[in-house]
């Protein structure tokens, strides 16, 4: 008995085929759960169990918000925050959201003196820091994740280091500058869309240390962009501030980062950002 012979097209197609399912099967997706609502911001609720924002300095910000909204997180008690510069490029007033409605001033400390796109703001008080990384960076293939807020509300992604490439930053001077290039494995349940909002987060390392400040995204491609450990270098030398010597940060997999988010935003040490009218 002999087998009808098939035409080379149809060999090609199922090797072609076969490659596309066994490349697909590898792809990497690792979503978290949805966040928790956000903290209640009506009066004598708490902000944040121990906040350490004085009542005083608390202004209510409900219907002044303006378009430019991002993250932030924190670099120490003493009331500095990383965010990236895009986000208050412009803003009469910024402020710090510490619950539903509420906010703290913010000014801006370092912006146009840091070549990438960081900015540094100070407040009356701040929250206990995110360690930075130090040593040579991440390579390629280490993952990172993203606790912020996208899409203006609670979220965040995980990534997988691509390697390093150049990007020309957003706002006014805008300039290349290297970055960081991840390709997204995964995000908040049910997120759908871009990413706004989450510019500004910390890109935390598998020991919870800040390795970059996220700064863009490329959706149709599924790529985060992140400054390079030495932006963050340069922006704490501007504004002649250090890290903190005793920051501790959580062990981050694929499997709790949904998790460990949510503590971070919950204790203020990753906010959002955003810009007042007036």
């Amino acid at each position: 008995m002999q087998f009808p012979k098939l035409p080379d097209w149809s060999v090609y197609a199922a090797v072609v085929a076969a490659l596309w399912i066994a490349a697909s099967g590898r792809q990497e997706r690792a979503d978290a759960p949805p966040a928790p609502p956000p903290v209640p911001g009506e009066k004598d609720v708490p902000i944040s169990p121990g906040s350490p924002f004085a009542p005083a300095k608390v202004l209510e910000v409900p219907g002044q918000v303006e378009t430019n909204a991002g993250t932030a997180f924190s670099l120490g008690e003493h009331g500095l925050w990383l965010t990236a510069r895009h986000v208050i490029d412009g803003c009469a007033r910024t402020a710090i959201i510490v619950a539903d409605g509420r906010g703290v001033a913010a000014r801006v400390k370092v912006s146009t003196a840091v070549r990438g796109d960081v900015a540094i703001l100070a407040t009356e008080g701040g929250s206990a820091a995110l360690p930075l990384a130090g040593g040579p960076g991440p390579r390629r293939g280490d993952r990172a994740f993203h606790p912020g807020f996208p899409q203006g509300g609670p979220g965040e992604a995980a990534s997988r280091l691509l390697g390093e490439t150049t990007l020309r930053a957003r706002g006014r001077g805008a300039r290349a500058q290297p970055v960081l290039a991840w390709a997204e494995v995964g995000r908040t349940d049910r997120l759908e869309g871009g990413l706004a909002g989450l510019s500004g987060a910390p890109a935390l390392d598998a020991g919870g240390r800040v390795v970059g400040v996220t700064i863009a995204e490329s959706p149709r491609r599924g790529r985060i962009y992140t400054t390079t450990p030495a932006a963050l270098t340069e922006a704490l030398a501007a504004a002649k501030a250090k890290a903190a010597p005793f920051a501790v940060g959580e062990a981050i997999t694929t499997d709790n980062y949904g998790r460990v988010a949510d503590g971070l935003r919950r204790d203020l040490r990753v906010a959002q950002v955003v810009c007042l009218a007036g």
